[in-house]
């Protein structure tokens, strides 16, 4: 009995094994909480109210994650490098304002205004690259300058009126539906694969990951960590940029009331739930992505719930202190591991 039992214990715990290493790599992927939170905000809200779940109201959280999803992404390739940026909210404010003024005012076609918005919220993060990189600038100091001083152009331009007739490009863009899915979606979807792509299958993002991690290291290295900082901030700009078509062509209006307030404090909760270390070098597109759709989850839900506008900013608070709690320990753990 005992030599006929032996092997079949053997055989049990040798098939257990790949069962546990499974189990036990899900519980040490940083994503996997966050994720979870999705599912389970979700499956309550839609338990509770069924109008959550419905077709429009998915539809409508599609609009909202692409757009806030977008600086997201942004956020999250500064913050990886070390850095943060204050500005995405501001300046996709300020560029809804300037595609709007360059389409109405100045009577550009639709594309070419987007094009040159694009061109100058790509000026401005190399100016916000060459800040940090060449003068040493603090990223913070840098980017809350372009955030103030952004709100204020857009404010000179419109004298706080909005800019009305704009081209049906912009709705085009933001109204669509592909197969009853939100054009802004899939492209949200798109840039997201890119992004991943670029820092999971790339050298070069490999490189953003070692100079948020350890510039000095990165530097003897032989890795030009200013180009990857410089290239990281001018991306996030053009990412702002980009949300902002979207944004417009869903207001149909150039509007300079409120647009994009407070969206940078949405972009970095996202990105910490997400998994994004905010001293650099950790965090993956999978956990920012996350990270936002729990976001958009929780904020939809508190409208479906018809709670009080003013306790939404009160739970996204709570929300990103626990993500920065739960990174600090994260981070202390590995430190004790390591």
């Amino acid at each position: 009995m005992k030599t006929s039992t032996a092997p079949a214990l053997a055989d049990l715990d040798a098939g257990d094994l790949p069962r546990s290493s499974l189990v036990r790599r899900l519980a040490e992927t940083p994503e996997v909480g966050v994720v979870a939170a999705c599912v389970v905000v979700f499956v309550a809200l839609a338990i509770d109210k069924s109008t959550f779940a419905s077709a429009v109201n998915l539809q409508g959280m599609g609009f909202d994650l692409a757009q806030y999803g977008l600086i997201a992404i942004g956020e999250s390739l500064v913050i990886l490098t070390g850095g943060i940026d204050l500005s995405v909210g501001a300046l996709l404010g300020t560029s809804v304002i300037l595609m709007s003024w360059f389409n109405v005012r100045a009577g550009l076609p639709p594309v070419l205004a987007v094009l040159v918005t694009l061109v100058i919220a790509g000026t401005v993060g190399l100016i916000h690259g060459l800040a940090v990189t060449r003068l040493k600038m603090p990223p913070f100091v840098v980017t809350l300058v372009t955030y103030t001083v952004a709100q204020g152009v857009t404010l000179a331009i419109t004298s706080g009126t909005s800019i009305i007739g704009i081209g049906g490009f912009f709705s085009d863009v933001g109204q669509q539906y592909v197969a009853q899915v939100p054009l802004p979606l899939i492209l949200f979807v798109i840039v997201a694969v890119v992004a991943w792509f670029f820092l999971e299958r790339t050298y070069a993002g490999r490189q953003v990951y070692a100079v948020g991690g350890n510039a000095e290291a990165a530097r003897l290295a032989g890795i030009r960590g200013d180009r990857r900082i410089v290239s990281m901030y001018v991306t996030s700009s053009l990412l702002s940029a980009f949300a902002g078509i979207m944004v417009l062509g869903r207001m149909g209006v150039g509007s300079a009331s409120g647009v994009g307030v407070g969206w940078e404090l949405s972009a970095i909760a996202a990105a910490v739930i997400g998994g994004v270390s905010l001293v650099g070098g950790q965090g993956r597109i999978v956990g920012i992505v996350a990270g936002a759709v729990l976001l958009e989850l929780i904020n939809n839900g508190l409208t479906t719930l018809q709670i009080n506008s003013n306790y939404t900013n009160i739970v996204l608070g709570c929300v990103l202190g626990l993500a920065i709690t739960a990174d600090r320990l994260r981070a202390r753990s590995v430190a004790r591991r390591s």
